[in-house]
């Protein structure tokens, strides 16, 4: 994926992948009351202050990890998110999930990274809870990192149309429906469904 090594289209990229993971917290903040969700060591007693765009810029400009990083990341996030039914990404796990997320995508994906110490504070917390966030995470993930190329293409492919769908039409064009109905952000592409092109959800 070579457009990925273009700041801009990287720039783009978290942004919209920030939006959307944003719809998805908010969407099960708001279910929160609804469903049974257990606390974990991702859950913070309050939301931060920090925007989710802003703290996934901050990660991609500090972290300094392969533009592919994020791809993975968002693979892992979804994978997560479909093991552990009973932990929705919210507004108040869902700055601990992207820094732990991206973290672990760089480990297993660059052949050199930052060190534990180095993404807390990027990410704002302790070394410590960094260390326990990646235990979680991976124990969460099942130990299952490996992202092959069709499935990191499958995701890739699906935030590349989602973001293509947002962009304005021309004069003569009018939108075919809103952005609301146009952004389907909980859904996304399971591994063993990829082929198919059946849609998973990104969080319950």
């Amino acid at each position: 994926m070579a457009e990925l090594d273009n700041p801009n289209v990287m720039s783009n990229l978290i942004t919209f992948l920030s939006s959307l993971i944003q719809k998805v917290a908010e969407s099960n903040d708001l279910n929160c009351g609804f469903q049974a969700q257990k606390i974990s060591v991702f859950h913070g007693l309050t939301r931060p202050t920090i925007s989710i765009q802003s703290y996934l810029h901050r990660i991609y400009k500090y972290a300094n990890c392969s533009p592919s990083c994020f791809i993975v990341a968002y693979v892992y996030l979804d994978r997560f998110a479909q093991r552990q039914p009973s932990l929705p990404i919210n507004s108040f796990n869902v700055h601990r999930l992207l820094i732990t997320s991206v973290m672990v995508a760089a480990k297993f994906m660059d052949d050199m990274y930052y060190n534990n110490a180095f993404y807390a504070k990027v990410g704002g917390i302790s070394t410590t809870e960094m260390n326990f966030l990646e235990v979680d995470f991976l124990f969460g993930l099942g130990f299952h990192l490996n992202v092959n190329p069709k499935t990191f293409h499958t995701y890739y492919s699906y935030l590349q149309r989602q973001m293509m769908m947002l962009q304005p039409p021309p004069p003569s064009t009018a939108p075919e429906s809103s952005i609301e109905s146009t952004l389907k952000v909980h859904l996304c592409f399971s591994d063993e469904e990829s082929t198919s092109h059946q849609k998973e959800q990104l969080a319950v």
